[in-house]
């Protein structure tokens, strides 16, 4: 936790490919822990009528700034895997093969220029900004995955 510390952050929840499925902006200044419990809430799953089946995610890859208990009872109370790496027990390494999806996905977002500084002074401008901005990420996966 970086105390005092002005400025905002960028939260993204992105898929096994990198794709941004949620993004959320918070304040620099609060912990990792505590935003993910509003963007593992906030992302919504699909139901196929046909089949019966519902889409959600099925495990969550994080680094050891996310191991506490209360997130790893939520995460398995809502039926995801946890793979989260524990403080002073594993090392992180392992889960760095799935870590740089995440860092791939923010460099993506904060290669557009209206987003590396933040010019916007309301937060919902630059919540509409980074959506905006993740809107061409899904489409370029999705006329590479259609060609």
């Amino acid at each position: 936790m970086d105390r005092g510390k002005p400025g905002s952050r960028m939260r993204v929840l992105p898929d096994a490919n990198g794709l941004p499925l949620l993004v959320g902006v918070s304040a620099d200044n609060t912990h990792d822990s505590e935003g993910l419990k509003p963007m593992v809430g906030g992302h919504q799953t699909r139901h196929d009528p046909h089949r019966g089946r519902c889409f959600k995610p099925q495990r969550l890859h994080a680094d050891k700034a996310y191991d506490r208990a209360d997130l790893r009872r939520g995460l398995r109370w809502k039926r995801i895997g946890v793979r989260i790496a524990r403080k002073g027990i594993e090392s992180s390494e392992r889960l760095g093969r799935r870590r740089w999806v995440v860092e791939r996905t923010m460099s993506w977002l904060s290669g557009h220029r209206r987003l590396s500084p933040r010019y916007e002074r309301d937060s919902r401008n630059y919540l509409a900004f980074l959506g905006l901005s993740a809107a061409p990420c899904c489409f370029k996966r999705l006329v590479r995955l259609t060609t």
